[in-house]
């Protein structure tokens, strides 16, 4: 080469390489774990998200947060992945993950900083998080799962959330009746028979439960009737109006009669959509298309109650809870298309009408109204609603709680620091590292809770050893107290902690190992 220069990469590429790399990837996730430690715990504080258009989510929900914010890095990127990945699966604990990850990378850096290899790190972290989940299932509770204790479980997912300590209770309990309504065999729960709709207007203590679906369609027409029982229902895919020609046409009219001959056509086209329905017994229309003014006032002549441009989701829910199969043919309409329901009637909020219907014939699903003085109360709540829902459903399709408030965590720690003494090697750093990341957790609900984050670790430490894994951080007053979380109702999915491990240490392995950062245009 005569002693020139090979260039393998682009000009414009950036490359980074070896212990900066590092060094970059675990600052970057950290950072972003840090961005979420404050909202940990019942005490935990919210983060107010505005958009580049100037709207606003306040929220302490650590996905909604990461997803929120407008993240570059690649390595950062990861961390909202964990989060992404805990919501999908389980429904909470997303805080929890995140911060468990940070803390995994923080405590790799001080390992690298001892010439320990990435890949001694990640075989110990990979040691720690098997010892990690055998403590978690030798932690679950034998208890029956009864409808006190799936309160609990809810309860522990909403304090904190926004929903206000009066009115968690009730909400909890009305998270419980949803759930247990679409229970089927051997506990398993169809969760997508569960619907949450939002409803700005009055308290949060008026939202209800309701054994149906709710739709956001007004009547078509003001002389519909606004409510009808043992209700036929035809949910249609086509347009009720004048039908279109696919091409352009242009008519010659000569005379008055050939004027009114067409007009009279069009009309009988317009009124067959009512004749054809009130034929075929229907009383109610979800129309996924629009319905013109004149087909409107000849269904309301003959009592239909009518919505238009229903959302294609809605549209679903409501064909799955009647029974109903959707047609885009309304003059060919059959019986068996039809669905059928108890009531179908609407209530109105404010300026707005929603359509309730309720006892449909052919699945029991069920819409929890949400209720709050504002949008961001009403949004904050629902995403608390949504997240009891899922813990609750997870508590049932796993069959298994732990002692929440970070008692958990506390037993883990402990575990996997016996179990390090008999790993050889470097690793056994690795897995000592390991658990002192996972002490961050109710280190963090200490010093959320108002309490000094060191002494409240010690004293945990030490209640723990009078009673393994039965003794937490419960929020109390002005202050948080060393207590036992099972007495005091603070409980979790096992599938939550979980998940919780395997994801944080699969990202922070994944980080820990890259040692070339390359980036391109």
């Amino acid at each position: 080469m005569g002693g020139r220069p090979m260039f393998v990469l682009a000009e414009d590429t950036q490359r980074t390489q070896g212990r900066d790399a590092q060094t970059s990837n675990i600052a970057a996730g950290k950072a972003v774990s840090e961005a979420v430690r404050t909202t940990l715990g019942p005490r935990g504080m919210d983060k107010m998200l505005v958009s580049d258009t100037g709207d606003v989510t306040i929220t302490n929900d650590g996905a909604t947060i990461l997803n929120s914010m407008d993240i570059e890095h690649p390595a950062a990127q990861m961390i909202v992945e964990v989060a992404e990945a805990q919501e999908d699966e389980v429904g909470d604990g997303t805080t929890t993950a995140g911060v468990l990850a940070g803390e995994l990378l923080a405590k790799a850096e001080d390992l690298l900083d001892d010439d320990v290899h990435p890949t001694t790190i990640v075989e110990g972290y990979a040691r720690a998080r098997d010892i990690a989940l055998e403590a978690v299932d030798s932690l679950v509770l034998d208890d029956d799962l009864d409808d006190d204790l799936l309160r609990s479980i809810a309860e522990s997912s909403m304090t904190g959330k926004g929903t206000g300590d009066v009115t968690t209770e009730k909400l909890a309990e009305e998270v419980v009746r949803a759930i247990r309504h679409v229970e089927g065999d051997a506990s398993r729960v169809s969760r997508d028979d569960v619907r949450v709709h939002t409803q700005t207007g009055g308290s949060s203590s008026a939202t209800e439960l309701v054994e149906g679906v709710i739709s956001d369609a007004e009547p078509v027409h003001a002389n519909m009737p606004r409510e009808v029982t043992d209700a036929t229902i035809a949910v249609v895919d086509e347009k009720l109006g004048v039908r279109e020609t696919e091409i352009d046409a242009e008519y010659n009219v000569e005379s008055v009669d050939q004027l009114t001959a067409a007009m009279d056509a069009e009309e009988r086209e317009l009124r067959e959509y009512a004749d054809a329905l009130a034929e075929a017994g229907v009383d109610v229309v979800f129309s996924t298309d629009s319905i013109d003014d004149r087909p409107a006032a000849y269904l309301a002549d003959a009592g239909i109650l009518a919505f238009e441009d229903v959302g294609n989701d809605e549209a679903r829910a409501v064909a799955s809870a009647t029974g109903a199969s959707r047609t885009s043919k309304v003059a060919e309409i059959e019986d068996a298309e039809l669905g059928r329901a108890e009531t179908v009637r609407v209530r109105t909020f404010g300026d707005d009408d929603l359509a309730f219907l309720e006892g449909g014939a052919a699945a029991e699903s069920v819409t929890l109204l949400v209720r709050g003085g504002t949008e961001h109360v009403v949004d904050e709540l629902e995403r608390a609603l949504t997240d009891a829902l899922d813990v609750v459903t997870a508590a049932l399709d796993t069959g298994g709680v732990v002692p929440g408030a970070g008692a958990t965590e506390i037993a883990i720690a402990d575990r996997v620091r016996e179990e390090a003494a008999g790993v050889e090697g470097r690793r056994q750093l690795a897995v000592e590292a390991f658990a002192d990341a996972v002490d961050v957790l109710p280190r963090t609900l200490a010093e959320n809770t108002g309490m000094d984050p060191i002494d409240g670790l010690v004293d945990l430490r030490a209640a723990n050893e009078e009673e393994t894994g039965r003794a937490g951080i419960i929020a109390t007053g002005e202050h948080g107290e060393v207590g036992d979380p099972v007495e005091a109702g603070v409980l979790d999915p096992a599938a939550v902690k979980r998940e919780a491990v395997e994801s944080a240490t699969e990202a922070a392995t994944m980080i820990a190992r890259i040692d070339d950062v390359i980036a391109a245009e």
